[in-house]
């Protein structure tokens, strides 16, 4: 990756997509509050990485390649002089991203493009603090940034197709993954999260099950597919027809709550009933199904090797204090 990027607020997620970005190669400039926030926040990342690399979490390597390649700028000015892609990582409060980005605005040269690490704020609210909003949108990476592969790519409404291309094949050649979302409260990678821990303490509060348990659950059922597989997928192999009857059962009791999705009803109706009928939300050619099951089983065989190699993570209930 052979350009310049700033990342502006250096703390735990900007430092951390600062790593990603170096370590593709480029030359990341970060800035904070002060020089010297930027200078601590670097020197934070380098022992980081160098205990990342003991552990076999970084490649061999990595913390030579960043000490080449990450600096702390003495300015926001000086960090996005000359970049091509400028990153916003400051706290998540509307004024103050709005007033950095003017800052970038003013600074940054008129084609660079301009992301938010944003998880919730609305992308077009910000647009409104961007010269050049076409160049603008939300590019979010998740927590830890250097270990979790996936990238939100928000788009507002004016933001160029060429920009969001750009952006895209920049966090790519990183090696992560990205989805372009629209520009909706919570985005997707939110409203799903919450969509689950707000069904999670229903359950508690219920009295059903202790949130251990419903960990557990989570963890061992339908979480230790996620991996591998998203929801529409997983769906379609365990077969439309089949999730329409379970909504029928959990509409005897929770009959809002459950209410039957219009576009599952639709599938249905259309006889895509899945992998079974070749087509559900996904078209799996029936010559494909026979891999797709070797690879569905293989995997979860290796996720639950991995999964003892591992042990327990250390908020399991045998670690916990009496």
């Amino acid at each position: 990756m052979d350009i310049k990027v700033a990342i502006i607020g250096s703390g735990y997620m900007g430092g951390g997509i600062g790593q990603v970005l170096a370590l593709a190669g480029a030359q990341v400039a970060l800035a904070d509050a002060s020089a010297d926030v930027a200078r601590k926040n670097l020197e934070r990342l380098l022992t980081e990485s160098a205990d990342f690399e003991a552990q076999g979490l970084f490649p061999a390597g990595a913390t030579e390649t960043l000490t080449r390649n990450l600096s702390a700028a003495g300015s926001l000015e000086e960090a996005v002089t000359g970049a091509a892609f400028v990153e916003e990582a400051v706290p998540e409060i509307l004024d103050l991203k709005q007033d950095i980005l003017r800052q970038i605005s003013a600074a940054a040269a008129p084609d660079a493009i301009i992301g938010s690490n944003t998880s919730t704020i609305s992308i077009a609210d910000m647009a409104t603090a961007v010269e050049h909003p076409e160049r603008f949108l939300g590019v979010h990476f998740s927590n830890p940034s250097p270990f979790i592969p996936g990238v939100e790519i928000i788009p507002h409404a004016a933001t160029s197709e060429a920009t969001v291309a750009a952006a895209r094949a920049y966090v790519e050649e990183t090696g992560k993954e990205t989805a372009v979302v629209k520009d909706v409260t919570g985005f997707v990678l939110n409203r799903l999260q919450y969509a689950l821990f707000h069904e999670a303490t229903q359950l508690v509060e219920e009295g059903v099950a202790d949130p251990e348990d419903i960990d557990t659950l989570v963890r061992t059922t339908f979480g230790f597919r996620l991996p591998f597989f998203g929801p529409f997928v997983i769906a379609d192999m365990a077969g439309l027809d089949v999730y329409d009857f379970c909504y029928k059962s959990l509409q005897k009791d929770f009959p809002e709550r459950f209410a039957t999705p219009k576009i599952l009803a639709e599938k249905i109706e259309e006889g895509r009933l899945g992998t079974k009928t070749g087509g559900g939300f996904l078209d799996v050619p029936a010559d494909k199904l026979a891999d797709l099951i070797a690879y569905r089983n293989k995997a979860y065989v290796e996720m639950g090797r991995l999964l003892k190699e591992l042990g327990p993570a250390p908020v399991a209930a045998d670690d916990r204090a009496e």
